[in-house]
């Protein structure tokens, strides 16, 4: 006998079990004076301020801001105790003060490319040799150019090794070691190159001449995209493309496509005057002229910038070019948790939350230089951006990032839940008199459930719909609607669209291997052509919901309020105070 085939569907889908979904609400609109961000804000203060009393830190300065899509929410400033007293730098570290990045600057190099696909001049899935003709033709290497594209240089997927110049044990005397103590056998010189650790006091920057000379000669680590591997030398690579396709230098075409169309006036390639930077003591990489790895790790820059660069992320993430959502992750790192991006460095953890095990995801790019240690961490689904830049000893770093990152995530994960609890909990009935038809809402960690649905008098959560659109039979569950960001009316920003979501309570016992394993369904059924969990949800003009109309069901719910009021009652009250 043959099934029918949403039957064979369904089946594949119900052998699947799906915990508490990821995004369960939608990003908070912050207010700097709610009471738990500035309660947060200022524990985080106090932390800080006492964890940088130790002595040990006497020589760190750091910079910290935290920034929304729309604007600015925090900043945290410390400077050194101990100052490189042979260079005077910025009297006191404030949000203008400039540090070395580092590899953060991977990031712009990758929004100069993702402009220049959307623009047409080049494609992420060509390959480098098409915008590179230096590498067309013989080489004494093994890199197989013609199968290494945009996309997987970006992405950590072109098997190039990672350095051009540097991290080269012959260099004993940057080491302070000789390689003979380590069981090194003497080598020659001949034949490398003489830039940056390879010259005296890494005074002679690589040229572009070098870099191509040297990856000619280069094999690869993996076949492209077999597998990530860090490298440098890519991120080089696609800024010779960008300076190809736009007949202008990368460093000026970063600075007239991203750092004066954002207002980051501070933020340069150029070695700035010592007075307006966090210089720490030696050994440090303040002035040190980068050359053509300026595209990996060459920009100075503010926190009050990067905050800017953050925001510019945080909206346009999924709308630079159709060819990719910019946050989404491309390929594993080297364990469950981590993933690359292009260029970030994802991080996914069900640790975050105290009181859920739902996964927060970290999209963040980090850098380092001597003496510097940088990271700049995006949270889509909080809306946050944070920067971090640190001067001196790195032995804060670590807990200067856990402190702030988790810190921040739970308190917009709290301002989430009362945002929730607020503006979309309590009682809908129908509009239609005549119907029986009414709708609970209330709002906990996992979301915004549906804790009674009555339609057409016909009680939804104990019906047999949800059993045929997968309701486990033995496992606890729960419904829930969860936002998809998306509006009836995209152009105003009205009508949000959401979706009723059946979800598996997590067990706390040990359970199956295979029951974390879930495949993201989240349309199911149709009802007459209609989705049948889609719901639209209208707010009013002070940002109250008050009307739901669950699209399947052909049922519009307007919300009930204390002695019967509706929203629209309520908003015309304020309207007529204000």
């Amino acid at each position: 006998m043959l099934l029918p085939l949403y039957g064979v569907t369904f089946i594949g889908l119900a052998a699947a079990t799906c915990y508490e979904p990821s995004f369960a609400h939608p990003p908070p609109d912050y207010d700097r004076d709610h009471p738990i961000l500035k309660d947060a804000l200022t524990h985080l203060h106090d932390v800080l301020t006492i964890a940088l009393g130790d002595p040990k830190y006497n020589s760190t300065s750091i910079s910290v801001e935290v920034t929304s899509s729309k604007e600015s929410l925090w900043e945290f400033h410390h400077s050194a105790r101990e100052r490189n007293a042979s260079r005077p730098d910025i009297p006191h570290v404030n949000g203008s003060a400039l540090y070395r990045i580092a590899s953060i600057t991977k990031t712009f190099t990758v929004l100069g490319l993702l402009q220049q696909h959307a623009a047409g001049n080049l494609s992420l899935d060509d390959p480098v040799e098409k915008y590179i003709t230096e590498l067309n033709g013989p080489q004494n290497g093994t890199l197989p150019w013609k199968d290494i594209t945009l996309r997987s240089l970006a992405s950590q997927l072109s098997g190039i090794p990672r350095e051009l110049a540097q991290s080269d044990l012959i260099n004993e005397g940057n080491l302070h070691i000789s390689p003979d103590d380590w069981g090194l056998p003497p080598v020659s010189r001949e034949g490398l190159i003489t830039c940056d650790e390879y010259s005296e006091n890494y005074h002679e920057p690589c040229t572009a001449s070098d870099l191509i000379r040297s990856v000619k000669s280069y094999h690869p680590v993996f076949a492209p995209n077999q597998q990530s591997t860090y490298s440098n030398i890519a991120f080089e690579l696609i800024a010779l493309v960008i300076a190809n396709v736009t007949n202008q230098t990368y460093e000026s075409y970063i600075d007239d496509a991203i750092f004066k169309p954002l207002g980051m006036g501070r933020s340069t390639f150029s070695v700035p005057p010592d007075s307006e930077g966090v210089i720490p003591l030696w050994p440090h990489y303040w002035d040190v002229d980068e050359g053509v790895q300026n595209p990996t790790g060459g920009i100075f820059t503010s926190s009050n910038d990067l905050s800017k660069f953050l925001r510019h992320v945080l909206t346009r993430y999924n709308g630079i070019t159709h060819a990719l959502n910019w946050m989404h992750p491309v390929s594993p790192s080297k364990d469950l948790h981590s993933f690359y991006g292009m260029p970030w460095e994802i991080f996914q953890s069900d640790r975050v939350l105290s009181n859920s095990q739902r996964a927060i995801r970290f999209i963040t790019k980090g850098g380092g230089l001597p003496s510097y240690t940088s990271l700049v961490i995006l949270i889509p689904q909080y809306d946050l951006g944070i920067s971090l830049l640190l001067a001196g000893p790195p032995d804060f770093f670590a807990t200067l990032r856990e402190t702030v990152s988790i810190g921040l995530a739970r308190a917009a994960e709290q301002i989430a839940i009362s945002t929730l609890e607020q503006g979309y909990a309590g009682r809908y009935i129908s509009a239609d008199p005549k119907l029986n038809s009414s709708l609970v809402l209330e709002a906990d960690h996992r979301g915004l459930l549906v804790k009674e649905f009555i339609s057409n008098s016909t009680d939804v959560l104990q019906s047999g719909l949800l059993r045929y659109l997968g309701r486990p039979e033995d496992k606890p569950w729960y419904l829930l609607l969860i936002p998809t960001l998306l509006y009836r009316d995209e152009e105003n920003q009205k009508g949000e669209i959401w979706r009723l979501h059946i979800a598996t309570e997590r067990p706390r016992e040990e359970t199956e291997v295979w029951d974390d394993f879930c495949i993201t369904d989240i349309e199911g059924l149709l009802y007459g052509g209609i989705p049948i969990n889609q719901a639209v949800i209208w707010k009013g003009p002070y940002g109250l919901v008050y009307d739901i109309d669950l699209e399947g069901f052909r049922a519009s719910m307007v919300r009930i309020f204390a002695h019967g009021h509706t929203a629209s009652h309520i908003e015309e009250h304020e309207q007529m105070e204000l």
